[in-house]
């Protein structure tokens, strides 16, 4: 049997997939087709950036479309979404060559188990056979792709697909819904080897129709359909649907497939832990005078404009106001059916992932999702300092937003960071800033951040002495400065006896040593070095803590300045993810840019991809994902974290001395 339906239930409809395949096309034709117009779609103009949601009706039944970023650098948008969804239409070329650009969609799909379905767009302009394309996509698939149709070719073009679970042809009709023919009779052994071939495939997960199948016993359409909506919503097969939004072919269809076979939002509210009457934050947005909305799945039953609800950090607050959404229109509504999506107005402490409770068990939950690692930065500044004050404010609501975004604010270089999925995704922000907030700023790369270390050691006195009037300073101290080995730190050591300095002011000494050491003889902070106290003198009334922080930090200037400082650059350790085809070419430009490998290994749970493990110097990571994106069709990522550091010498040593002195002047 296929789900009950509910003139009042909303299914969710995510449509994700790789940019290019038509993705925010299929939602206009869906969308079109659900009005009674022709399921064609206008020519979308550039690409989508976020994720939007239409409502549409279609047949009595009500479905709220989710547009999935499908460019790389904005992905993550979405990340908060998905799990929300029934169900998740992955759009995809036709040319068996583009299949593997699918693969990290289903994975986010499989991992969450979110039944999935694959759309193949553009059949019209395929180039083979529809077989063999399978083939090519079935290994970025964890299970099964089940076909439910094959096409109908004449003049080596498609003109109509044959339904194999209805076993019924249709022929397509230009603006017009697809009209029923015979099945063509050149077709028919065809039909009869796809049909079976997909009965197999489900009896893989029913042993009562493998008993039928192997009893020659042709099993009833009820339990086919039965079988197809019970392996979906299981996640244990992919089911594959074609046509072309360009034409509105096959639109229809994948509507009736929605009305068929989509689960219940129960089902999604049970991946969630939701029970009772509630609602899943997808999205957070910050919608100018509307204040901040939440973007929100119901699930349960209704949600009411002022229900109290249990917030995720163990509050309480009220659904003050519910807005309808569908693309940037929203309506003020009363209520909320159970599965609609809706935006949630003034309740301030929720953030992407959280679980409003309504009713039913009360208790803090949220859905904790890993942060795709950020491999693009970008320093800013405003271009008018009175702007600073609202340049924060901004940035707080747009890392609320935006999952893929990260705010720094280093405390080395002392640079505000921003922090992201590639350069557009930061060139956005930055637009974001200017149009919404009215905060212009300026962006440059980051610095890099270099220490310095010593290779000697030295002897020196350090004496502050200055006479005003009245009381005078006065501090006296003598420190021996030495190396330390790579990565042990600071060390300080007191030795000082016979109180030739009071206890009381030693560690303003070490205070001063510290001080010198932000920032040493080449204009970095200096790291790895062992400071001692032997020695020093006081005055019974000029003395005090400022004279002798004074005094360690000129003792350590002059030190520093004859232990033969060196630069010291960060070696990052790099994870980069790649399909295994690019593995060769990732190891050329790793070595390109002064990388080294150190091997390399399947990636876990990754069919025909391979985890490389590289050390590269963080100066070389800025532009890295946009050479590793460029040659693996934009497939190939990274996770970094700091290493170790290593010492740079000759030119390039001098040459990042020189605009540390020139920097240090302007």
């Amino acid at each position: 049997m296929a789900e009950s339906k509910s003139a009042n239930i909303v299914r969710a409809i995510a449509v994700v997939g790789p940019t290019g395949a038509g993705k925010t096309a299929l939602i206009q034709a869906l969308a079109s087709a659900a009005s009674g117009g022709s399921g064609s779609a206008p020519t979308a103009a550039g690409q989508s950036t976020e994720t939007s949601f239409t409502a549409i009706d279609f047949m009595g039944d009500h479905y709220a479309l989710i547009d999935a970023p499908g460019a790389v650098d904005f992905l993550a948008d979405s990340d908060f979404a998905l799990p929300a969804v029934d169900l998740a239409i992955v759009v995809a070329d036709p040319d068996p060559e583009k299949a593997v650009l699918v693969q990290p969609f289903l994975k986010v799909l499989e991992d969450q188990n979110i039944p999935r379905a694959l759309f193949i767009n553009k059949i019209d302009q395929a180039r083979g056979r529809v077989r063999d394309l399978l083939e090519a996509l079935q290994p970025v698939s964890a299970v099964p792709l089940v076909a439910r149709q094959i096409p109908i070719w004449e003049d080596e073009k498609v003109t109509g697909f044959v339904d194999l679970a209805l076993e019924r042809a249709y022929h397509y009709e230009a603006g017009k819904p697809s009209s029923v023919i015979d099945i063509p009779k050149e077709l028919a052994e065809r039909e009869t080897e796809a049909r079976f071939h997909m009965l197999e495939q489900l009896a893989d997960y029913d042993d009562t129709l493998m008993e039928q199948l192997l009893s020659d016993t042709t099993p009833d359409r009820d339990t086919v359909f039965a079988d197809l909506v019970r392996e979906l919503r299981e996640g244990l097969i992919t089911p594959v649907f074609f046509g072309s939004t360009a034409g509105g072919h096959g639109v229809r269809r994948l509507l009736k497939a929605f009305r068929h076979d989509t689960p219940a939002p129960q089902y999604a509210a049970e991946r969630l832990g939701l029970k009772g009457v509630g609602a899943y934050v997808m999205k957070i947005s910050h919608a100018g005078q509307a204040g901040k909305l939440a973007y929100s799945r119901v699930f349960g039953g209704k949600l009411s404009e002022s229900d109290q609800v249990a917030l995720s950090d163990g509050s309480s607050g009220r659904a003050a106001a519910l807005f309808s959404v569908s693309g940037a229109q929203t309506k003020k509504i009363a209520t909320a059916p159970e599965g609609d999506v809706v935006a949630i107005g003034k309740l301030d402490p929720v953030a992407a992932g959280d679980i409003l409770v309504a009713s039913g068990k009360a208790e803090a939950i949220k859905i904790e999702r890993k942060k795709r690692f950020p491999v693009y930065q970008l320093a800013i500044a405003t271009k008018d300092r009175k702007d600073d004050v609202r340049l924060s404010g901004a940035l707080q609501k747009l890392v609320e937003e935006d999952a893929g975004l990260e705010v720094v604010h280093d405390q080395v270089t002392h640079e505000i960071l921003l922090q992201g999925q590639g350069e557009p995704h930061l060139r956005s922000v930055i637009d974001r800033l200017k149009g919404r907030f009215g905060v212009d700023v300026s962006s440059t790369r980051p610095s890099t951040p270099y220490k310095e270390t010593i290779r000697k050691s030295a002897e020196k006195r350090g004496r502050h002495k200055k006479q005003t009037g009245g009381h005078g300073q006065f501090g006296d101290c003598v420190i021996q400065v030495k190396p330390q080995p790579r990565g042990r730190g600071f060390e300080f050591v007191d030795k000082i006896t016979g109180g030739a300095i009071p206890r009381q002011w030693i560690p303003a000494v070490e205070g001063g040593v510290k001080d010198a050491m932000a920032k040493g003889p080449i204009g970095f902070p200096v790291v790895d070095v062992s400071v001692t106290l032997i020695d020093g003198s006081f005055h019974a009334v000029d003395s005090s803590e400022h004279s002798f922080h004074s005094a360690g930090r000129i003792g350590m200037n002059d030190a520093l300045a004859e232990c033969e400082p060196v630069l010291l650059e960060p070696i990052e350790k790099l994870s980069i993810h790649t399909p295994s085809w690019g593995t060769p070419k990732i190891n050329s430009a790793v070595s390109s840019h002064g990388g080294q490998i150190l091997g390399f290994e399947p990636r876990d749970g990754w069919n025909g991809w391979d985890r490389v493990d590289v050390y590269l110097p963080h100066a070389e990571r800025q532009n890295f994902i946009i050479e590793l994106r460029s040659l693996t069709q934009g497939l190939a990522t990274f996770e970094a974290s700091f290493d170790h550091m290593v010492e740079v010498t000759g030119r390039r040593a001098e040459d990042v001395a020189k605009r540390a002195a020139q920097q240090a002047t302007t």
